[in-house]
């Protein structure tokens, strides 16, 4: 299994990423008490591309690259769990079935 973080793997998942992070609405009733903890999760999402970015900019690409698997899985997790509205999308997320 070949574990380099090259410019072109960082780029997709930089890619995947945004998309997903573009894509994601939160589910849940404002006025409910999962609206702030799926605020918190778009948050810590956000807040890790951020970081990869800024570990792009700085050439640190397995930083970079953790950073980026780390706000897929806030993503992913809120997808998971319902609290993100993702629709049918099974390639992209782990949704229940």
């Amino acid at each position: 299994m070949d574990d380099t973080v090259t410019d072109e793997r960082l780029a997709r998942y930089l890619e995947m990423t945004e998309y997903a992070l573009g894509r994601v609405k939160i589910s849940v009733q404002e006025k409910g008490t999962l609206y702030r903890v799926a605020e918190d999760m778009l948050g810590m999402a956000r807040d890790y591309l951020a970081d990869a970015k800024h570990f792009i900019e700085k050439g640190e690409k397995v930083d970079a690259f953790a950073c980026l698997n780390y706000a897929y899985g806030w993503i992913d997790a809120g997808a998971r769990t319902g609290m993100f509205e993702v629709g049918d999308d099974y390639r992209r997320f782990t949704l229940g079935r």
